[in-house]
């Protein structure tokens, strides 16, 4: 049995996530489809995590294990052959058995773009949130500082009393950085872990902040009460990209794949 490590990027915008679900096609069900069919045996692929309805990726991983012997090169090459051209597996590598592509994580990096003209912009509708009222960079960056650290996540998180979320919803929210380019502002948020929907929540709660619907001084109540009802709104998926998973350095990064499109993506 050998266990091999997919590093893959995708156009969220006609899925329904990354998950198999039972209405919608998912990337993930389109991934075990085609490898099952390449490899002649059926596979199960594990990924990072799940990524909803209209997300994008950059960076997601999987994994799967398979007794069937293949060439690297020429099995990436069939994969994106019979793969849509919205999805494609960039790397495929060799990974210790024990290695899990979502247990194995110790951290994730998402971008969140928003778009900031009074007009929307044809070509990157489906990457970007038009924000329908203006967004005072002062005002993001101050808020965006009571995120970071060590909190529990609750009144961020849909499905709060199921999943990971029940069990413990306390994360490390490592970096939330924000960078502009013209009308363009990206949201970089990096943590050790993330709960269902918690980065659009708290993206949609920094916009709502600046629209003046939260005061800013209300973060860390809303925080205490772990309610979801009194955080913001919830910031709509295609704004949002899965930019990087990240590993201990015994089960690889893809670091020079990563990198270069962190630094290449464009909204």
């Amino acid at each position: 049995m050998h266990n091999y490590k997919l590093l893959i990027a995708y156009e969220g915008t006609c899925y329904s996530g990354w998950q198999i679900q039972k209405n919608g096609t998912s990337i993930q069900a389109l991934l075990e489809r085609y490898l099952s069919i390449i490899l002649r045996t059926p596979i199960k692929a594990i990924g990072s995590g799940r990524t909803d309805a209209g997300v994008h990726a950059i960076g997601q991983v999987a994994n799967f294990k398979t007794t069937t012997s293949f060439e690297f090169s020429r099995l990436l090459k069939s994969l994106n052959g019979l793969l849509p051209s919205d999805i494609r597996v960039l790397n495929i590598e060799k990974a210790p058995l024990d290695f899990h592509a979502r247990y194995s994580a110790i951290g994730k990096v998402y971008h969140y773009y928003l778009y900031t003209s009074s007009v929307k912009d044809p070509f990157n509708r489906f990457y970007a949130y038009k924000v329908p009222h203006p967004v005072a960079l002062n005002i993001l960056m101050r808020a965006a500082k009571l995120f970071i650290g060590t909190h529990d996540f609750t009144a961020f998180a849909n499905e709060a009393t199921t999943g990971s979320a029940a069990k413990n919803a306390v994360r490390n929210l490592r970096r939330l950085s924000i960078l502009q380019e013209e009308e363009y502002i990206c949201l970089e948020l990096e943590a050790n872990g993330f709960l269902y929907k918690m980065v659009r929540n708290i993206v949609g709660t920094l916009l709502d902040i600046c629209a003046g619907k939260i005061a800013l001084e209300k973060i860390p109540a809303i925080f205490q009460a772990k309610d979801r009802r009194l955080a913001g709104r919830t910031a709509p998926a295609h704004g949002l990209t899965l930019a990087k998973v990240e590993y201990e350095t015994a089960f690889l990064n893809f670091d020079p794949h990563s990198l270069f499109l962190l630094k290449s993506y464009k909204p």
